[in-house]
């Protein structure tokens, strides 16, 4: 199940977010080719986040899933969500940041 987590330091209070979730998910679900109902996202606001020396707008995102990442998803995954938060709540690309995690990619099997 991939999750997405996604924290800003925007005031989200009264903000109808529906279109992050929907845009969030189906990215996800394509990109990653799993299917929607196993996507989960989680959007949390208002968080102090310093980007840069400053407090404008800013986003910090992590994205877990077991299977489906490689170099490609994991750029696309950063441009096209960087692209949902700059459209949907005005978050500049360049103040965007996701980490991206495949769980599987450290099996028992794996040399560390």
């Amino acid at each position: 199940m991939p999750c997405l987590y996604i924290t800003t330091n925007l005031n989200l209070d009264g903000v109808n977010t529906d279109l992050v979730f929907s845009e969030a998910t189906t990215a996800v679900s394509k990109i990653i080719g799993k299917p929607e109902k196993f996507v989960m996202v989680i959007l949390k606001s208002s968080v102090p986040i310093s980007f840069e020396g400053n407090k404008e707008p800013a986003a910090y995102g992590e994205i877990v899933s077991m299977g489906g990442i490689n170099k490609e998803v994991k750029r696309n995954l950063i441009s096209t969500i960087g692209k949902i938060l700059h459209s949907n709540l005005s978050i500049p690309r360049t103040r965007f940041f996701l980490k991206v995690f495949d769980t599987t990619a450290f099996s028992t099997n794996s040399k560390i």
